[in-house]
């Protein structure tokens, strides 16, 4: 028996397990001890990543639409072939970004470069990601704010805080092992405090929560950075040696009083001085977020509000402090950094002259064969789609049929395509069943790469399971395609994910995120690098902070204290939709769109059937709606679709929580973007609804038959998230 030790790529812990391999099969999978991040200990998706090697699959082969609508198995080298060539063939017709493509969170930092290489510097056309589902909003904070997006914590920040505050984030159920090292942190002093419109599962288990508004954290933050200012409970001298306009933050908060608290954000003025307070009192205070505050119409001022009182009380840079960006899924930060989209490999602008000069010198190529600005963005894609200027579409391990905001919109676009292909461990996913072309590729347990975590650690997938005959792996789909284009020297150094890593580290010298210091072979059995790791350092920490000189990655070397107006709320509520619905996970074993999850028994056996929705009780007893009941939703954004309710305390009157992992959520929210990083706002849409009878119970009917035809059609309807 062997043991292989990898990454777990679901969410962006990145966990490491041991996988215990005998005659070709995973008989027993367990956390890998010692490693920083976990040490022994995972959740139940880990445990279960064994599953995939029993997913039973029509053919390893690619599949082609035919004219008559039937799928056709062809060869690797004729799906290659036919993809290049209409990709080819539109560009030629109707301009270079007349074909797109669509990534994930979830592949390897070599499958992210090798296909930003592939379409944005080869075909020059636009790539985007989940990343912009979950994190742009943070990348956008952390680069106007520290110069580059580089969140400065580690895990054991959790560990050494005594003043912990979660900013709609709930990690008791999206990162388990994250709220692991909070209930190792042994500070008899200890505070948790949440801020959040629910009271989720981690306000439930802290000491203190903050109900604020829903959407008021922005005027809450400015509200108690203008205590803090007024009651000196800010260190000066950190501010003047290490931050920049913060006479101009002072001036800008003066115009939020505590009078306005109760009005604006939902607390009461007794709630925001205590909390101003604890935030004092605290020796060593980290503040935390994530999807509560990325996903909003304000998100990027929001995140740098947060930020912006850490850097006036001097609580970044330090053990257990910081402004700490918690990422999504497990490899957001490789897509970030170095999947050649809203930067270059390793970062640095597209308009740079010496960057580019630098990354064609690496890459062997000349500067003009290089992309020359960032992508158009997620919602731009789809937009271009509908609109008819984009013909072509590649996707690449997602399934935004399901996951994209305002749903239907991407199922009106892929009617509209005249290519589209879906690459994905399975073919039974909602996002596929339009594809024009399907490229089945192997899960982790079968493939070699890099994934990079919340805490910038590097961390090594390597293959448990062999591969059978015609299986591919993303890298080897891209990498054939390229080849069918006629890629041919641009290919030269790409040959393997291995190569790719080489180049990848080259691209990384100088920059903050450099890695020349970490080897392939360095990364096996490891206990994980975090950049930077510069070539020729020792590494002497396992887990490592930035800033604590308190120098940042702005020209000056000084964070910026960056704030705007609050904006309008572009989707108030009103008399015809007084209702707010919130989004959000709904158990720990539950994952994005049930993709791979649904493979794991357990999961499926307690994860509830039918979608779901928690409202207060003194909304179900004002519209005679008891528990299980169906009602059917109406948002502003046109859309209906039918839940089950289940009645809880948990949410505030007027207002409603639907767990993502059901379709039918995000059929309901709204084309409503952030200004600077085109993150959806999923957070809040205003519906109304009514008891699930007449229309509604057709409509609800209407969605049970259209899921069970589709399962009918192939079994399992899951993807790789």
């Amino acid at each position: 028996m062997k043991i292989v030790q990898s990454t777990c790529n679901y969410c962006a812990l990145d966990c490491n397990m041991d996988f215990y391999v005998e005659n070709d099969k995973i008989v027993k999978v367990l956390p890998t001890k010692g490693y920083p991040v976990n040490d022994g200990f995972c959740c139940i998706k880990g445990l279960s990543l064994d599953k995939q090697q029993t997913v039973v699959k029509s053919s390893p082969l690619p599949r082609i639409r035919q004219a008559d609508g039937q799928m056709k198995e062809v060869s690797w080298k004729e799906g290659f072939s036919y993809v290049a060539g209409k990709l080819k063939e539109f560009q030629a017709k109707y301009g270079q970004e007349s074909v797109a493509g669509i990534s994930t969170g979830q592949l390897t930092m070599e499958e992210f470069a090798l296909f930003g290489h592939v379409m944005r510097n080869y075909l020059k056309t636009n790539v985007d990601g989940n990343t912009r589902l979950c994190m742009a909003t943070a990348v956008v904070a952390h680069k106007q704010s520290f110069g580059f997006d580089a969140p400065g914590y580690t895990l054991n920040d959790l560990e050494l805080s005594d003043t912990i505050i979660f900013i709609g984030s709930n990690p008791v159920v999206a990162h388990p092992i994250l709220w692991k090292r909070v209930r190792m942190n042994q500070n008899p002093d200890k505070k948790v405090i949440v801020i959040d419109p629910r009271k989720s599962e981690t306000a439930m288990n802290a000491d203190y929560w903050y109900p604020v508004r829903s959407k008021g954290d922005l005027l809450l933050f400015y509200i108690l950075a203008n205590v803090l200012i007024e009651k000196g409970y800010i260190n000066q001298e950190y501010i003047k040696a290490h931050t920049e306009k913060f006479g101009e933050f002072k001036e800008f908060v003066k115009g939020f009083s505590l009078e306005r608290a109760l009005k604006d954000t939902g607390l009461s003025k007794g709630q925001i001085l205590e909390l101003a307070e604890l935030i004092h009192n605290g020796k060593r205070v980290s503040f935390w977020w994530t999807m509560g505050v990325n996903q909003g119409y304000e998100a990027v001022r929001t995140a740098q509000a947060i930020i912006n009182i850490a850097l006036m009380t001097g609580n970044i840079g330090r053990p257990g402090t910081g402004a700490n960006s918690i990422t999504g899924q497990c490899n957001a930060m490789g897509s970030r950094t170095y999947s050649n989209t809203a930067v270059f490999f390793g970062g640095g602008d597209f308009t740079n002259p010496a960057r580019r000069e630098r990354i064609a010198k690496v890459l062997g190529v000349e500067s003009s064969m290089l992309a020359e600005k960032p992508t158009a963005t997620y919602n731009q894609i789809i937009e271009g789609i509908n609109e008819g200027k984009i013909k072509g579409l590649w996707l690449l391990c997602t399934n935004p049929r399901h996951s994209w905001t305002n749903n239907e919109t991407f199922a009106s676009a892929v009617r509209k395509l005249e290519l589209f292909v879906v690459q994905d461990i399975y073919d039974t996913i909602e996002s596929a069943e339009g594809c024009t072309v399907f490229f089945p590729v192997v899960p982790g347990i079968k493939k070699e790469g890099t994934y990079i975590n919340l805490e910038r650690r590097l961390s090594a997938m390597r293959p448990c399971l062999s591969r059978k005959e015609n299986e591919r792996s993303d890298y080897e789909v891209i990498l054939g395609v390229g080849r069918a284009l006629g890629m041919g020297e641009m290919l030269k150094g790409w040959e393997t994910p291995r190569d790719c890593f080489e180049l990848m580290k080259k691209c990384s010298e100088g920059m903050p995120c450099d890695i020349t210091g970490v080897t392939w072979e360095g990364l096996e059995n490891s206990r994980g690098i975090q950049w930077p790791f510069r070539k020729g350092e020792t590494l002497k920490e396992d887990q490592r902070r930035l800033y604590e000189d308190g120098n940042f990655f702005t020209p000056s070397k000084k964070a910026q204290f960056m704030f705007e107006e609050p904006r309008e709320n572009p989707l108030p509520l009103t008399e015809e939709y007084p209702f707010l619905l919130n989004t959000g996970r709904g158990s720990v074993g539950q994952w994005h769109t049930q993709s791979r999850t649904k493979e794991v028994r357990f999961i499926e056996d307690t994860a509830a059937k039918e979608a779901y929705l928690f409202m207060h009780p003194s909304d179900a007893q004002n519209k005679e709606i008891c528990e299980n009941d169906r009602i059917l939703v109406h948002s502003v954004n046109g859309q209906e679709a039918c839940f089950k309710v289940r009645i809880s305390e948990q949410v505030r009157a007027g207002e409603l929580y639907a767990p993502i992992h059901y379709v039918e959520c995000n059929k309901l929210t709204p084309s409503i973007y952030d200004p600077y990083s085109k993150e959806p706002s999923y957070k809040s849409t205003p519906v109304w609804f009514e008891k699930g009878d007449g229309t509604g119970e057709t409509a609800l009917q209407n969605d049970r038959d259209g899921r069970d035809a589709m399962e009918s059609k192939g079994g399992n309807r899951h993807v790789q998230d």
